[in-house]
C-alpha cells in the first residue's frame, strides 16, 4: 500500500507497516466513520430510515479499516521489541470502545427494554452518542500523537511525516467538529419529534 504521507523509497519493513496501519486507522476514524455519525445528526430530523445508513458506514465499511489497522499495527509491534507504550494504550482502549459501541448499537436497535417514563429517550441511547463522541474525540488525538510523536520516536525520524498529512489531519478534524456542532441546531426538533413518537406509541398500547 502506496501513500502520500511517506515516500516509499528507503523505508524499511517497520516503517512500512507502520505506515499502512496509521493510514487504514486514519481512514477509519477521521473519515468514514465521521461520515457515519453526521449520518443520523442530520438524517433522524426528516426522516426514520437513518440506521442502515448509520450501521453500515460505522461496520461494514469501516469495521474492515478498523480490524486491518489493529492488525498492522500488531504485525509491526512484532518486528521491535519495544515496550507497551502510551500510543498503544490509547489503541487498545480505542478498539475496545469501538467494538463496544458496535454491539451496543445492535444492542439498543434490536432490544427494545421498556423505560419506566414515557415520551422520554432510554438513557442507553445517551451513552451511546456519548461514547461515539468519545470514540472519536480519542482517535483525533491518537491520529495527531502518532504523527506527531509515535512515528519520530518510534523510526528515529529518518523519514519524516510529509506536511500535507498533518493539514489533512487537521483539515478533518475541524471538518467534521464543525458539522457536528452545526448539526445540534437540529436537536430540538429531533427530540419534538421522538418525543410524539413515543407518545403516540404509548397510547396505543395503552
Amino acid at each position: 500500500m502506496s501513500s502520500p504521507a511517506f515516500a516509499d523509497f528507503g523505508l524499511s519493513e517497520y516503517e512500512k507497516r507502520v505506515r499502512d496501519h496509521g493510514l487504514l486507522a486514519a481512514i477509519a476514524f477521521l473519515v468514514i466513520i465521521p461520515v457515519g455519525v453526521l449520518i443520523p445528526r442530520y438524517l433522524r430530523t426528516f426522516t426514520n430510515r437513518w440506521f442502515w445508513g448509520h450501521a453500515i458506514t460505522n461496520f461494514l465499511i469501516s469495521g474492515p479499516l478498523v480490524f486491518a489497522a489493529w492488525a498492522m499495527g500488531s504485525k509491526a509491534n512484532d518486528l521491535t521489541d519495544a515496550p507497551m507504550d502510551h500510543h498503544k494504550r490509547i489503541g487498545y482502549v480505542i478498539f475496545g470502545l469501538y467494538i463496544g459501541q458496535v454491539v451496543l448499537g445492535t444492542f439498543i436497535h434490536y432490544v427494545h427494554i421498556p423505560f419506566p417514563f414515557p415520551g422520554h429517550r432510554p438513557p442507553q441511547n445517551y451513552i451511546h452518542a456519548l461514547l461515539g463522541i468519545v470514540i472519536l474525540a480519542m482517535a483525533n488525538y491518537q491520529v495527531h500523537h502518532g504523527i506527531y510523536v509515535e512515528w519520530p520516536l518510534m523510526t528515529g525520524d529518518i523519514h519524516l511525516v510529509k506536511q500535507s498529512a498533518k493539514h489533512a489531519w487537521l483539515a478533518l478534524v475541524i471538518v467534521f467538529w464543525s458539522l457536528y456542532v452545526i448539526g445540534l441546531v437540529f436537536l430540538p426538533r429531533q427530540y419534538t419529534q421522538e418525543r410524539e413518537g413515543r407518545s403516540a406509541i404509548d397510547k396505543e398500547g395503552s
